[in-house]
């Protein structure tokens, strides 16, 4: 189970809240801004001009209490720095690539080790990268033309943005290699069924290739005993079935055995 659901909230002309004075306040401000929302530095005006988030950072405790209890009873999430018991969400550490956003949290355990992730991925991740995800946009018809069946689709790219894949997207030059791939792009890789074996209730014990099938599965067919914490590697939308036998489904299914 995870602690908490990630979720990319749009505030972009929108009122948010803040209320605190210091670095800590002034680094919430500042976040906000770079969203594009509107900063809002009184509790009443932001509930009357219909602000849905609230950031406390108070270094009184107790006042920081007094406006999480105040903003809540009014409707809003809140964000109490440095105060995860106070918090209805947590701030990520964000690495940009706009339109590609990745999001670090910790559920407040510790931002020190959610900055140190980021900058190390920072290092692996083209400067690029979000003029891909901008070209895959604007290719959206193309995509539907050239594999009008989703599931088609769907593998074309996992096959195209895989590792070595024609646009991989740890490789700088792959945001100009779009229009070039739809041009020659062989069919999607067909669907089938494979099998993977576990060797143990680890995931991390999933070969590179184990954890590229799951991802990319369609449907997961599982033995009794397998580890939800397996599982959790697949799609959120593929299908599931318990049961340890191959059952008609179109696209790729994946069967997966209990470790042995």
């Amino acid at each position: 189970m995870i602690p908490s659901l990630p979720l990319f909230h749009r505030i972009a002309g929108q009122p948010v809240i803040v209320l605190g004075t210091g670095d800590a306040a002034e680094a919430k401000r500042r976040l906000v801004a770079r969203a594009g929302g509107i900063v809002i530095e009184e509790l009443k005006e932001g509930i009357d001009k219909g602000a849905r988030l609230a950031f406390i950072a108070h270094d009184d405790a107790a006042s920081a209490e007094a406006d999480t209890i105040r903003a809540r009873c009014a409707g809003l999430l809140v964000n109490a720095t440095d105060r995860p018991d106070l918090c209805d969400f947590t701030v990520p550490s964000l690495l940009d690539r706009a339109p590609v956003l990745i999001a670090i949290g910790t559920g407040g355990a510790s931002a020190g080790l959610a900055k140190a992730l980021r900058l190390r991925l920072e290092l692996l991740l083209p400067q690029r990268l979000g003029a891909l995800a901008d070209a895959l946009y604007a290719a959206r018809a193309a995509l539907r033309a050239r594999w009008p069946n989703a599931g088609d689709r769907r593998r074309a790219l996992d096959a195209a943005l895989g590792e070595g894949g024609a646009l991989d997207p740890l490789r700088e030059a792959s945001a100009d290699a779009v229009d070039g791939w739809l041009a020659g792009a062989n069919d999607a890789a067909p669907a089938g069924t494979d099998e993977i074996v576990l060797r143990s209730a680890d995931p991390e014990d999933l070969t590179l290739r184990e954890a590229r099938l799951l991802g990319s599965a369609d449907v997961v067919v599982y033995e009794p005993g397998v580890p939800a914490t397996v599982l959790d590697r697949a799609r959120a939308d593929a299908v599931r079935v318990e049961g340890g036998e191959s059952t008609p489904h179109a696209g790729l299914t994946i069967i997966v055995r209990s470790p042995r």
